[in-house]
């Protein structure tokens, strides 16, 4: 395993200004949305629950379940996000402010009135606030009448506190995370071991994360060690003897975060004293990376995705499950997060590579560029279509980390190690840090080259630049227009550069083609690192439900298939085989097939993966 290096800083989002085309858009809807949204009306069920007579009504769709309350922990993240978005306009963000100190004050208002430190927000049919927590620890977990998930609820709003201390400073927001926090600690402190085992059966999404974030904010030890509750040995323990199949039937999106929560054990313990001993978390960090291995290695999708119907499969059975129900895009928002916090213990540029992937293929492919709404499921089976939430009745759980991804989108563009720069995903940006600005500009794939400014600079610093997987070959640079050398190591080049340089970077790109383990003769096609589908047309595009309210693209698939004169030679050189018109490739098959990038297909059925034969 890679040795740690935790002297990686990722740059914080009020110094990353995305200047792309497709994301300033993609940001601009997603503001129009939040900014559409009444917090009074996510805050409703919080004020009922604290005897507080409000005008407003709540939210329908899942706010209206036992899952209610989850969306405002989300849209709490995304407004204070939004609000030091130096993309968005200034007019924009102080609207997002005062959202975020609106839910900040009226939670205060609640938990004070509730005098627990306690904050809820579903219907309480039983009169009992606290009811959902005390079903679940009796293994009473029906979701309609008895509990739905409360402690993956109550994680989103924790995580939604901090974030907004984080991110906008606004001191209440700690105040109010640190009595919530205090009420977990009291609480979770009761459970015998057989107690805990019940409840930890139920989702409860990244709570140990969410609370050892709390602890690096407060320093209060009762958090951590609430925290650790949280931490689940046994299932570390099989993801660490990395058996065959080890994750198989498991619901995906309840699994990843007990991993970044893994890793933020390492991240906030590791070697510092917890009531009187060192803590050695070396083992959370393996657990955190023999996960991501297991995922990416045995469970991911061409995208970045993963799943079936929300559940983990066996190992290399990923073309068996080619359905309209994979790839929830909640399981890639947390892989991402997953792959950000690895890349920063340890400077692997795999995890880079992950998360530039992800981002482009899976999460900026979920958002509808007409109306900024976003997927629950991206199907994988041929002749399905991407289904979008619902502005005010939909709210499930990838509407609100669909909230958060698209105020984020300057996220995992660069770190710092001292005074040298890493430049891990390449989109267009501005970095501005304390000592230097640093303006990227490119188009990959379709302009491969990459061209780097040092608009200000206190002294030379190394910019260290990522080798990233979907290149073709081994880039060339210059440097104020002379052909410069470039050192290699660690999956990244180097450059020294200082104020005023001009750097030049191009990277070769061509088609390239990825296969499934079980998949036979089921490719799929890039160009660099641009997923290619093809348009199979709009025709009875019509939609059914599953689970709990989720909209899918009903029908049957479509299986796409096509015959080429020479499959060895489509494996030696796919590009040969296609030809290029501006943003579409078509292919020498038969039939031809016209490929173009999938992120931005949204209104018409597709196939991703396609049946090559002789």
């Amino acid at each position: 395993m890679t040795e740690p290096n935790t002297n990686l800083q990722a740059a914080a989002l009020s110094q990353v200004t995305v200047t792309d085309g497709y994301c300033k858009n993609a940001l601009k809807k997603e503001i129009v949305y939040l900014l559409s949204l009444q917090e009074g009306r996510l805050l409703a069920g919080f004020y009922g629950n604290a005897g507080i007579k409000t005008p407003f009504v709540r939210y329908g769709g899942w706010e209206s379940g036992l899952i209610g309350g989850h969306t405002l922990g989300h849209y709490l993240t995304a407004v204070s996000q939004g609000s030091v978005n130096p993309a968005a306009a200034e007019t924009d963000r102080k609207k997002l402010f005062q959202k975020v100190k609106n839910i900040v004050d009226g939670l205060e208002e609640c938990q004070s009135a509730v005098g627990t430190g306690f904050l809820w927000g579903a219907p309480n049919p039983e009169n009992n606030v606290e009811a959902q927590f005390d079903h679940v620890e009796r293994g009473e977990t029906d979701i309609e009448t008895q509990a739905w998930v409360p402690w993956y609820t109550l994680h989103k709003i924790l995580a939604g506190l901090a974030e907004a201390y984080k991110l906008t400073g606004y001191a209440p927001a700690l105040s109010v995370a640190e009595k919530l926090g205090d009420w977990v600690y009291a609480r979770v402190s009761q459970w015998d071991e057989a107690t805990r085992r019940r409840t930890l059966e139920t989702e409860y999404g990244g709570m140990n994360d969410a609370l050892y974030t709390l602890y690096s904010l407060t320093g209060k030890e009762e958090h951590a060690l609430a925290a650790h509750v949280f931490d689940e040995e046994e299932l570390f323990d099989r993801v660490l003897s990395m058996q065959p199949n080890v994750l198989d039937d498991l619901h995906a999106n309840t699994t990843i975060p007990k991993f970044i929560g893994a890793l933020n054990r390492y991240l906030t313990l590791h070697g510092r004293e917890l009531s009187g001993e060192k803590v050695d978390a070396s083992r959370y960090l393996r657990a955190a990376m023999c996960f991501f291995e297991t995922v990416t290695t045995h469970h991911t999708y061409v995208t970045g995705g993963n799943s079936e119907w929300e559940r983990f499969g066996k190992d290399d059975v990923l073309d068996a499950e080619r359905t309209n129900c994979n790839c929830e895009t909640c399981n890639v928002y947390n892989m991402m997060k997953l792959a950000r916090g690895l890349f920063l213990v340890t400077g692997d540029k795999k995890y880079s590579d992950y998360y530039d992937n992800a981002f482009t293929n899976q999460i900026l492919s979920s958002q509808n560029p007409e109306t900024g709404m976003t997927t629950y499921f991206q199907a994988m089976a041929s002749g399905y279509f991407k289904v979008f939430s619902t502005p005010g009745q939909s709210f499930w759980c990838c509407t609100g980390t669909g909230m958060e991804n698209f105020t984020k989108l300057g996220d995992g563009i660069y770190y710092r190690n001292g005074r040298n720069l890493f430049v891990e995903r390449y989109l267009s940006s501005i970095y501005r840090g304390e000592d230097m600005e640093v303006e990227l500009t490119c188009g990959f794939p379709y302009d491969n080259t990459a061209k780097i400014k040092i608009c200000r600079a206190k002294e030379t610093f190394l910019l260290c630049l990522r080798l990233p997987e979907w290149a073709a070959g081994y880039p060339e640079a210059k440097k104020n227009g002379k052909p410069v050398k470039l050192l290699e190591g660690s999956g990244h080049v180097t450059v020294a550069v200082k104020e005023g340089d001009e750097l030049s970077l191009t990277i070769p790109v061509e088609i390239g083609m990825k296969g499934l383990p079980d998949g036979g003769n089921a490719f799929a096609f890039r160009f660099g690192g641009i997923l290619l589908s093809v348009d199979l047309g709009s025709e009875d595009m019509r939609t059914e439900k599953t689970g709990v309210d989720v909209l899918i693209p009903a029908g049957e698939p479509k299986e796409t298939a096509v015959k080429v004169g020479d499959l060895y030679g489509l494996f030696e050189e796919p590009t040969k085989f296609f030809t290029r018109e501006g943003e579409n490739f078509v292919m020498k098959s038969e039939p031809p097939l016209i490929f173009s990038p999938h992120f931005k297909r949204y209104k018409e059925r597709y196939a991703i993966y396609v049946r090559v034969k002789e």
